[in-house]
């Protein structure tokens, strides 16, 4: 099948896929509610083979130290395949099946799938790493960039987590955890019973970021944007905290966003 934009209906909302751009959900409306930044920073994107920063771009792979290019010098960030075209698999009304064939820079062949799934109340988003041959080290998760505004007061995020990742000078995690502290954030979180992050715009609709994942990114230090990010590890854990893919054990996961009118 083609690359081309999918569009998902489920009531009133509507999400678009973006297979040729990086498998991104370029756009989610409720209602006449876009929820998602456009432009150049938009949607949300999956991230993976990695999530963050992967320190000065190199990782230990087995015995091998594995140099990914420096897209954010000194550091990599946010793996391969949102700069790569994904092709569609299947479609329905308000579902989507998407792959991608990891390839160069990425030393190991495998496949990601990734399956957007729309509801009148809510987007359901799972992820699959699987390799043909031999195991290797890897991550997953979501960068979406929600618009701070909706047209009315900012929004508000509500979250409890149990720790948060002291973030050194070069953004990345020192391997200390301490007490959440106030915003703004570039921060990963420690939730071990699963991500729960509320976002209400007053008055207007309230969304759920809800993972079986114990880790989340919340970013919100752009006017524009605000985004939760929930992923397999924390950033750099290629090498803190390898999640390795075997033949037998693909790395899988999944969030679900659910939302109500206010």
């Amino acid at each position: 099948m083609s690359n081309e934009d999918i569009t998902l209906t489920a009531g009133e909302a509507e999400a678009r896929v973006s297979p040729a751009n990086g498998g991104r959900i370029s756009s989610l409306k409720i209602g006449s509610l876009e929820l998602l930044r456009q432009g150049d920073r938009y949607g949300c994107f999956p991230m993976v083979p990695w999530c963050g920063r992967i320190r000065d771009g190199r990782f230990l792979d087995g015995g091998t130290v594995r140099q990914m290019p420096l897209n954010s010098p000194p550091h990599a960030i946010h793996g391969t395949a949102r700069d790569g075209a994904w092709r569609t698999a299947r479609v329905s009304e308000n579902e989507a099946v998407i792959t991608y064939e990891l390839t160069d820079p990425w030393p190991h062949p495998g496949r990601v799938t990734q399956i957007v799934a729309l509801a009148e109340d809510g987007l359901t988003l799972t992820m699959a790493v699987e390799t043909y041959d031999d195991s290797f080290p890897a991550q997953l998760g979501w960068h979406p960039w929600f618009h701070r505004n909706l047209g009315g007061e900012d929004v508000r995020l509500d979250f409890e987590p149990a720790w948060q990742e002291e973030r050194g000078a070069d953004h990345l995690p020192t391997g200390n955890r301490v007490d959440p502290r106030p915003g703004p954030w570039d921060d990963c979180f420690g939730m071990p019973g699963g991500v729960d992050v509320t976002l209400t715009w007053p008055g207007q609709l309230q969304l759920k970021v809800a993972s079986r994942e114990d880790w989340v990114v919340v970013y919100d230090e752009q006017a524009e944007a605000v985004c939760v990010e929930p992923q397999t590890g924390p950033p750099n854990g290629l090498n803190t905290l390898p999640r390795l893919v075997t033949p037998l054990d693909p790395l899988e996961a999944g969030t679900t966003w659910s939302w109500r009118r206010l």
